[in-house]
């Protein structure tokens, strides 16, 4: 390989042997750094959420529901993936996949629950401008965190895939 040349099998992090990273190496390898970015959108999603008034109890009860799910679980799989839990086992990469693929597609109905409750209230003189805000800023964070499941999930896919 000539100099300078980037190794295509070290663009996914270590997926060659289809492995899950411990330690500090999770906050090394792509697919498990966006464990990081996941859990701050949908942290911001479920802050936002919670500190405004709740207009549709139902349909931000489902967004609340999926960001603090969504959050728990990450946190929990990045301190097992951390202290190295896994113990390299090929099930792990199985699960991983199937975590954030199951993510993506709750973050993506919660995102779109989110914005159809602000679309649908919208800002009135009546409500302060605060809450109108932090509704559109929910709605935002919530797509973020779609994009950031989205791109895990890929990533996780592929892991997976090789893995096999």
């Amino acid at each position: 390989m000539a100099t300078g040349t980037a190794n295509p099998e070290n663009v996914y992090g270590d997926v060659s042997a289809g492995s899950l990273p411990s330690g500090f190496k999770v906050c090394l390898s792509l697919p498990d750094f966006l464990m990081l970015t996941d859990w701050v959108f949908g942290g911001l999603v479920w802050i936002l959420v919670a500190s405004t008034r709740i207009p549709d109890p139902l349909t931000q009860g489902w967004v609340m529901f999926v960001s603090v799910f969504c959050f728990v679980i990450t946190s929990i799989l990045f301190f097992l993936y951390l202290v190295g839990a896994h113990g390299g086992k090929a099930s792990w990469t199985s699960l991983d996949a199937f975590y954030h693929s199951i993510a993506a597609l709750f973050y993506l109905s919660a995102a779109v629950l989110q914005a159809y409750v602000t679309v649908v209230n919208g800002y009135h003189p009546i409500q302060d401008y605060k809450t109108y805000g932090e509704n559109v800023a929910a709605v935002v964070f919530a797509y973020v965190a779609t994009l950031s499941y989205v791109i895990h999930a890929l990533f996780s896919l592929i892991r997976w895939k090789r893995a096999g």
